[in-house]
């Protein structure tokens, strides 16, 4: 997964598998059925993982909607900082996938990063729902938008981080994107 993670689909090379797994060639074809079944269970594990740390988060009953959201953006910080290579981010494999394979026709990747977004706007529509109820998000604008908004903005926080963007700057688009929340 890591592997993915750092170089992309296409430019991970069966080397760079057999490398990370510590498997032989024949071993990692016996084992996965290819490189594209390999991805698409890493992929797969990613999505599960993350969305269960984020889905933490912003289904915690004990915090307001706006804090959950904060925490999040914390997490999500926090997060680009130690998944680093060569000094940068690394980014979402989530984010990175669907950059890299948007001109591609790939149904299972696609039918899994769209399951995954499903995942992703619904725990968003959780807290902002939260938020509409405890007083901590006013915006008008209505849940499902807020949510792509917000799923938006973490993309691009994302993307940011790889490009070379200090935790300042990324903590400025986070308080900048929880001020939107309460207009």
């Amino acid at each position: 997964m890591r592997t993915f993670w750092a170089k992309g689909y296409e430019a991970t090379s069966t080397q760079d598998l057999c490398e990370a797994t510590g498997l032989g060639r024949s071993s990692i074809y016996n084992t996965f059925a290819s490189k594209r079944d390999l991805f698409r269970r890493a992929l797969e594990h990613y999505t599960e993982v993350m969305n269960a740390r984020q889905a933490a988060l912003l289904e915690d009953g004990s915090l307001p909607g706006a804090d959950r959201i904060r925490a999040l953006f914390a997490l999500i910080i926090d997060g680009e900082f130690e998944v680093r290579e060569r000094g940068r981010s690394i980014g979402c494999l989530t984010v990175n996938t669907t950059v890299e394979l948007a001109r591609y026709d790939e149904p299972e990747v696609t039918a899994l990063l769209e399951r995954d977004l499903a995942r992703r706007l619904g725990t968003f529509r959780t807290a902002v729902e939260a938020g509409r109820r405890d007083g901590s998000i006013t915006s008008e604008r209505g849940a499902d938008s807020l949510a792509r908004y917000l799923n938006a903005v973490i993309g691009g926080m994302r993307v940011s981080a790889q490009g070379g963007a200090d935790r300042a700057t990324l903590e400025a688009v986070a308080e900048s994107a929880l001020d939107a929340l309460t207009r």
